[in-house]
C-alpha cells in the first residue's frame, strides 16, 4: 500500500501567498503530525506542541495561548486572536504563525518577520477549505 505524502501540500499553501509564506505543515486535530520534518520548507513543529494546538483548535478554547503563548518549533508567539476555525500569533524578529483547522487537520503557515500575515492566512484558508471539502 502507497503511503500519501502530505508534504506536497507545504508546497501548494507556500504557492498561494506570494512568497509571504517561508514555512508550513498540517498536523491532525489529534495532534499528529501529517506532514513531514524531511520537507526544506516544513514547519518542524514538536510532537508536545502540536498536542497543544490540537487540544486548543477541537475544544475552541484558546485560553492556554493567551496565557502562555502559542508554542511552534520552540519560538512562543504571542497570542493576536482566535475565532472558531482560525487563530492568528506574532513574535517580534520571528514572523507570524497562523492555524486554520478543517474537520480532521490543522495547516499551520510561518509568515517570514517583514512579510504579511495575511497572504499567509489566505494560503492556509485555501488548503484548509479544500480539505474540509474532501471530508478531512
Amino acid at each position: 500500500i502507497a503511503k500519501m505524502s502530505w508534504d506536497s501540500y507545504i508546497d501548494n499553501l507556500i504557492g498561494h501567498t506570494a512568497g509571504n509564506c517561508d514555512k508550513a505543515c498540517i498536523i491532525g486535530l489529534d495532534g499528529s503530525k501529517w506532514t513531514t520534518d524531511g520537507h526544506d520548507k516544513a514547519l518542524k513543529i514538536q510532537a508536545s506542541e502540536a498536542a497543544t494546538i490540537g487540544q486548543a483548535m477541537t475544544s475552541k478554547d484558546f485560553t492556554p495561548f493567551q496565557t502562555s503563548g502559542i508554542l511552534v518549533e520552540g519560538i512562543k508567539y504571542q497570542f493576536l486572536r482566535g475565532e472558531d476555525t482560525l487563530v492568528l500569533g506574532k513574535k517580534k524578529d520571528n514572523g507570524a504563525i497562523t492555524f486554520q483547522s478543517s474537520k480532521k487537520a490543522i495547516v499551520i503557515g510561518h509568515t517570514a518577520e517583514g512579510q504579511q500575515q495575511g497572504n499567509t492566512n489566505k494560503g492556509v484558508g485555501v488548503i484548509a477549505e479544500y480539505l474540509e471539502s474532501l471530508g478531512m
